[in-house]
Formats: C-alpha cells, structure tokens, sequence
C-alpha cells in the first residue's frame, strides 16, 4: 500500500515475547521468539537483512554490486594510493577478504592495484577512468535506496538513529580495545 507524499508509516512495535514457546512445532503453528523482540541485536540483525534486501532490488539490480563492494569502492575512490592493509583495517575484514575484494573490483575495472611509490612491498588502489565513471551512479543509486528505505523516518529521526549506532560501535570499539570497564 502507497502512502502519500509526506506522510509516516504507523510505527511497528515489537510483539510482546511469549513466556516460552509451545511445545508444538507443528506447521502452521503461531512460531514464538522466547526474548528476541525485546534484544537490541535482534532488531539491528533484522533490520540489516532488509536494508541488503532492499540494496538488492534496487542498486543491485542495476550495477550488480554488493554493500561490501560498493563500501570498499567509496573508500578507495575517497582514498587514491590506499594501501591494501589499510583498506582491510578500515573496513574492520581480514587481509584474505580484502585479496578477494580487491581482485573482483579490478576484474570488473573498477579500481587498479598499483606499487606503492614509498614502499615496494605494498599496493595503492585508485579507481580506473572506468570506475571513476561507474561510481557516481552507483551513488546515485546507493542514495536513493537509502532514502526510500529510510522513507518512514523524519530527516531528524535518521540522523538521531545514525548518531545512537554510531554511540554504540564506538563504546563497543573502546571497550575491545580495553578503554572501558566492563
């Protein structure tokens, strides 16, 4: 069902939990999720399935790129003569994720492994003419997914839900890395 321009989607609050799931699994059978509704990890897990759901059907469908690629390319793109290593420690994946991330960008003409001019050891990406090219519609397009999805949030309410994750991964990032108390 369409809403009109400018108009909110009534807000989805969680079901309230069950006490304990019958013991019936039977098919058809109402399924009960014990504590899920009420943890915060659940619904930011739900809510990443759909957001990659919706990137799918709509960037996707038409560059054939992924979230994960399309991240590495806005970094790369932000960042000429990156070195590998530290494209794998911006984006928090290990360095054989980042071989196989890097090869698929440069199968595809995206981006191209150079020597680092400082350090014969290592490789600087930049993007291709190509890539250079192909990326500002893929912006396009990651921005427009982003605002349809976003749809049933006011402007203020994203911006308030981007700083609370980001006050979450913080913390959590301080405290993996000893600098708060548990």
């Amino acid at each position: 069902m369409k809403r009109a321009a400018g108009t909110r989607a009534p807000a989805r609050t969680a079901a309230p939990p069950r006490a304990a799931a019958e013991p019936s699994a039977r098919a058809g059978a109402e399924l009960t999720y014990g504590l899920l509704p009420q943890v915060l990890g659940y619904h930011l897990r739900r809510t990443q399935v759909a957001i990659f759901r919706h990137f799918a059907r709509t960037v996707a469908a038409q560059t054939g790129i992924t979230p994960g690629l399309l991240g590495m390319l806005q970094v790369i793109a932000a960042n000429p003569g990156l070195a590998q290593s530290r494209l794998a420690e911006a984006m928090e994946v290990d360095r054989s994720t980042i071989v196989k991330v890097v090869d698929q960008l440069e199968a595809r003409g995206l981006i191209v492994r150079e020597p680092s001019p400082s350090d014969k050891r290592s490789y600087g990406l930049r993007l291709t003419r190509e890539g250079a090219a192909e990326l500002p519609r893929m912006q396009k397009l990651m921005q427009a997914h982003e605002d349809e999805f976003a749809a049933p949030l006011t402007p203020a309410e994203r911006q308030q839900l981007i700083a609370l994750l980001v006050r979450l991964y913080e913390r959590a990032d301080g405290a993996a890395e000893g600098g708060l108390a548990p």
